[in-house]
């Protein structure tokens, strides 16, 4: 800043900037949350495919359950790959996907509290 401003007129200034970068920041949030919603409904659509493929021991009425507990315990790089995975279809490395996020102890309290008497077997 100039040092020949007044301290009151760098303080202003100084406020001045602070709110713009914090209005960037609060775009780049919703960005954010939006990116990461569309990620997630994407993922979601891959999982009973997936399911059907690699998991046949899972019965079709609990699809939703196994979905909604895959999703909201994957990693923001698992959601990626099974975004990815929704849009050419779901291969071996999918069903490696869902076992990881499957062997988690915060999937299996998921799965345990949704669909009483799922487990780890999978």
């Amino acid at each position: 800043m100039n040092p020949s401003l007044s301290f009151r007129t760098r303080r202003r200034a100084g406020a001045l900037i602070l709110s713009v970068a914090l209005a960037g920041l609060a775009g780049c949030a919703e960005i954010v949350r939006t990116a990461d919603e569309s990620g997630r409904a994407a993922a979601k659509t891959v999982v009973p495919e997936a399911l059907a493929l690699y998991f046949p021991q899972v019965p079709k009425a609990l699809y939703t359950p196994f979905t909604d507990c895959l999703i909201d315990n994957a990693t923001g790089p698992e959601l990626a790959d099974l975004a990815q995975d929704a849009l050419i279809g779901p291969d071996p490395q999918t069903a490696e996907t869902i076992r990881a996020i499957l062997s988690r102890p915060a999937t299996e309290s998921c799965l345990t509290a949704q669909v009483p008497g799922s487990g780890p077997a999978l």
